[in-house]
């Protein structure tokens, strides 16, 4: 049957090219078809998307904007907390290395002292690529762990030191 229909178009096609629907007939298949003339097609709609797209855009560009001010704040404010400690940190060593006299007593100090340094190192090269203020929290408590320690060795020392001065005094 489909095939007796087949021919039959193929026979009389000329007989179909020269028909056009009437206008009526073409409004009625534009309205039905989704994108007929809806809101879509609407300039004002296409304007207040783009108007829309323009100001989400903006926002977060200026969010952006606004962060990598904040991380260089934080980087400004840690390089001069940075500067401060560090310098604190090297009058502690000159000090310890002064006043001590045997190296078995810093083993475990120096041991120690390394591996913070080691720590603050590799937090630095996390500041440097993604500068936080948890990474800046993180640097300044190990400068401070280091200043502690170094604190405690020079307790050390002093005792040592006046000890031997009590022994010498006693003889």
């Amino acid at each position: 049957m489909d095939r007796k229909i087949e021919d039959f178009i193929r026979q009389h096609r000329p007989e179909f090219d020269d028909k056009e629907p009437s206008g009526r007939v073409w409004a009625e298949v534009r309205n039905s078809l989704p994108l007929g003339n809806g809101w879509i097609r609407s300039l004002a709609v296409w304007r207040a998307a783009a108007i829309f797209f323009m100001a989400a855009s903006a926002f977060l560009l200026w969010q952006r904007v606004g962060e990598s001010k904040g991380e260089q704040a934080t980087l400004r404010e840690f390089q001069d907390v940075e500067m401060f400690y560090n310098d604190q940190i090297a009058v502690k060593i000159e000090l310890i290395e002064a006043n001590s006299n045997a190296e078995g007593a810093l083993n475990g100090f120096t041991k120690d002292f390394h591996q913070l340094e080691a720590m603050y190192q590799v937090l630095k090269e996390e500041m440097k690529a993604r500068p936080s203020k948890q990474v800046k929290d993180a640097l300044v408590l190990n400068l401070l762990i280091r200043i502690d320690l170094l604190n405690q060795q020079l307790h050390k020392l002093e005792k040592s030191t006046l000890t031997k001065e009590e022994g010498k005094n006693a003889i």
